[in-house]
């Protein structure tokens, strides 16, 4: 089955030219929706992706219709790939069911790889010089002794038989927060 997605912006928009372009492709059916690209829920999208299968084709106009973010479009189309569906954009002449176009795509994933390696180095340039300077203090830790979550998080672990999973819905603490924190006692306990 081949799928086509259109969508713009805003509720005046029009999607006559997205439609036209889709159907004369061949798509069996279009998918409309009229959201911002920014936005991170797409119920029609969410939807198409959900029942969409092995074999199918999911075919845009454009890459930006599926959103602005290149990183989550990426791993949209990564995602398509791992469940061995076809992803075309009709203006980038990128059709995955080609090797030109499986091409294509692996050269632009490295691309968003090697941009966000290259992030990644900058931030960790950045804390070194901050930690040299004296000026980097880390994460501030959300849980410190005065935290009445963790309070009474141990306190409930030393007075009832409830699991950890447990106090940590009663307190709102999560869990591997608590499970450090029993880890820090246990090491003060040792000394």
């Amino acid at each position: 089955m081949i799928y086509g997605y259109a969508r713009v912006s805003t509720q005046d928009q029009n999607l006559d030219t997205q439609i036209e372009q889709l159907t004369k492709f061949g798509v069996d059916e279009v998918v409309k929706e009229k959201i911002s690209g920014v936005s991170k829920q797409k119920q029609q999208l969410d939807e198409l992706l959900s029942k969409i299968t092995t074999g199918d084709t999911l075919v845009v106009t454009r890459m930006d219709r599926l959103g602005r973010n290149t990183v989550q479009l990426l791993q949209l189309v990564e995602q398509l790939r791992e469940r061995n569906i076809h992803f075309v954009i009709l203006n980038l002449g990128i059709d995955t069911r080609t090797p030109t176009g499986k091409f294509f795509l692996t050269v632009m994933a490295a691309f968003s790889e090697l941009d966000r390696e290259m992030i990644k180095e900058k931030q960790r340039s950045g804390i070194k010089l901050a930690k040299q300077k004296g000026k980097y203090r880390g994460r501030v830790k959300k849980y410190t002794d005065k935290h009445p979550g963790m309070n009474h998080a141990i306190e409930l672990r030393n007075t009832t038989d409830k699991t950890v999973k447990e106090i940590c819905a009663i307190t709102k603490v999560s869990q591997a927060a608590f499970y450090r924190k029993l880890k820090e006692m246990e090491e003060k306990e040792g000394i």
